[in-house]
């Protein structure tokens, strides 16, 4: 059945998401990550779309982010050795934290650097590709009551206008009348709409297209600004390391209660003690019924190096590469 808290339903997206995008137009190779945006707006659910040869060349890079500053690094940095205040774009602000995310890009191995006298030398290992194909934004709202639609229309209108996305979705659970409510509601119609039913769990056929989106990106012949496209290039870095599986760095995995749950073909954590799936705020070490889990399970049965919570971790972990895999070899 569908969890009751928004933040199970928004799993259970994510999920889908993984198995079935793109909805309308028919397989795409995607990542999928959660709670990520910038400082004025925060999608519930990321899609990035991504070109596959190139996105095989930016593993090569590593499994994880590559923030901000290490970006205007690995991507300026040349194909000769050069200092790097001359290989680099002027940041913008003082060169010597520029110093300090070029000694970091070289602890990866994502760029070289070496010393010539006092200089500081730089050389790109390999291009950092264009990898990113689109971004595309899901709100996930499984109860549309009219407050509720009232302050996703802001949200969704704020998407439009920025254009930070190429798509933007409302996700809501379908309630079987012959008009959705969420079509009745005065949402932008640019947004498209997403009529789930996850009541037998996830699988691609658990979702239908009530509205289509329109296209946000920019026309034949136009290009974003550079400053848009940083930031865009940014997000996707960030679903990159993160992906969607990640609540287990803020919940309670060594918990005793806490179990991952099967919803079709999604994995949700679950508390057996409440008997719900929780939330982050709700699964952690000030719950009242937080059990931490024994010595004895840590090292009876178990790796030295963890028990059953850290089995969650590593399972959560080797899902997360699978869909990396999978997406470069989308066609």
């Amino acid at each position: 059945m569908t969890p009751d808290a928004e933040f199970g339903y928004e799993l259970l997206v994510c999920r889908y998401a993984e198995l079935a995008w793109h909805p309308s137009e028919g397989p795409r190779p995607a990542l999928v990550a959660r709670q990520l945006g910038t400082q004025a707006r925060r999608w519930d659910t990321v899609v990035i779309e991504v070109e596959p040869t190139a996105f095989e060349r930016r593993r090569a890079f590593g499994e994880r982010t590559i923030d901000s500053d290490l970006l205007h690094v690995v991507r300026g940095a040349p194909a000769e050795w050069a200092w790097y205040r001359d290989a680099l774009p002027d940041p913008g602000y003082p060169w010597r934290y520029v110093r300090q995310a070029v000694h970091r890009a070289a602890g990866r191995d994502l760029i070289e650097k070496r010393r010539d006298g006092n200089r500081i030398e730089i050389r790109r290992v390999r291009p950092y590709p264009d990898w990113v194909e689109r971004i595309v934004a899901v709100e996930n709202k499984p109860d549309l009551d009219r407050s509720a639609a009232d302050r996703l229309a802001e949200q969704l209108d704020h998407d439009i206008e920025t254009g930070l996305a190429d798509e933007a979705w409302l996700a809501t659970e379908t309630t079987g009348e012959p008009v959705e409510p969420a079509l009745l509601r005065e949402l932008p119609v640019e947004a498209g709409i997403l009529a789930t039913d996850f009541s037998a769990g996830v699988d691609a056929d658990a979702v239908d297209v009530a509205w289509h989106p329109s296209d946000l990106a920019p026309g034949s012949g136009v290009r974003r600004d550079a400053e848009t496209e940083t930031l865009r290039l940014e997000i996707a870095e960030r679903a990159y390391g993160k992906g969607w599986r990640s609540f287990h760095d803020t919940m309670r995995p060594d918990c005793r209660h806490f179990e991952l749950r099967r919803e079709g073909r999604a994995l949700v954590p679950y508390c057996a003690a409440k008997g719900k799936v929780p939330t982050a705020r709700e699964c952690s070490g000030s719950c009242p019924q937080f059990s931490p889990e024994p010595p004895q399970w840590r090292t009876k049965g178990w790796p030295i190096k963890g028990g059953p919570g850290k089995g969650i971790e590593r399972l959560l972990r080797r899902r997360r590469e699978r869909e990396r895999d999978r997406a470069e070899r989308v066609e």
